[in-house]
């Protein structure tokens, strides 16, 4: 993580100025985008600790941008936007921003707003990086895509809904009712069946033409993911 890097994510080039400026005025560097792909890649790239983040984008809405970049990263969010309705917000932090500032807002707030998300970087001391590897197995988080031996996965979206959680929790056992409501949001036995079949698929894919075990089934319980050499 670039500890005194901060993304700008806005299309209005006078706002995105007023952001800018005030930055570059109280000693601040930052990156700026004006598209949602531009966001990603620009997270992706420059790994910053902070993001401002405009949810009225040209081309991908601002809450398909955090869900994304919190496929692989907890880097903190700050959402500036003129959607001041509380369903927006509550859509927005849901979706993994740290915090909602309403426009038109305060240089002093703004900054205020930056000095918060500082402290909390420095009591995590948290540094995520947008590509995992483990063994044969890379998976690409901004890209959303995973690779095997250097060849590109043919996933479906929930196999590799999957295979991310595991990953992020490489070397821990989650339990079908931890997995089934961070996939499906319920935990009813439908959804614990499905989840058998999509892990069993999956397993499949993974140990195709390797010899390596990813996934380890823990009967009754659940899943976790192995860390190979």
């Amino acid at each position: 993580m670039n500890k005194d890097l901060i993304l700008v994510v806005e299309d209005d080039a006078s706002v995105r100025n007023l952001i800018t400026t005030t930055l570059k005025t109280n000693n601040y560097k930052y990156v700026t985008a004006d598209s949602g792909a531009g966001a990603i890649s620009a997270a992706a790239t420059h790994n910053p600790a902070i993001v401002l983040l405009d949810l009225g984008l040209p081309d991908i809405d601002g809450v398909q941008v955090i869900n994304q970049i919190r496929s692989w990263s907890s880097m903190p969010i700050v959402v500036v936007s003129a959607r001041g309705d509380d369903s927006d917000k509550i859509l927005a932090l849901d979706a993994g921003a740290d915090d909602y500032i309403t426009k038109p807002f305060s240089v002093a707030e703004l900054l205020a707003r930056i000095r918060v998300m500082q402290r909390r970087i420095n009591v995590s001391g948290q540094e995520e990086s947008p590509v995992f590897v483990n063994g044969a197995l890379t998976i690409d988080y901004a890209a959303g895509c995973a690779y095997l031996d250097g060849e590109e996965m043919r996933l479906t979206p929930i196999e590799y809904k999957l295979l991310c959680l595991l990953a992020h929790n490489v070397g821990k056992v989650l339990t079908h009712t931890y997995i089934t409501q961070k996939v499906w949001g319920s935990s009813w036995e439908n959804d614990i069946a499905s989840l058998r079949v999509f892990m069993a698929t999956l397993r499949k894919k993974l140990e195709n033409g390797s010899k390596q075990e990813f996934i380890q089934t823990h009967v009754g319980i659940g899943y976790r993911m192995n860390k190979v050499d």
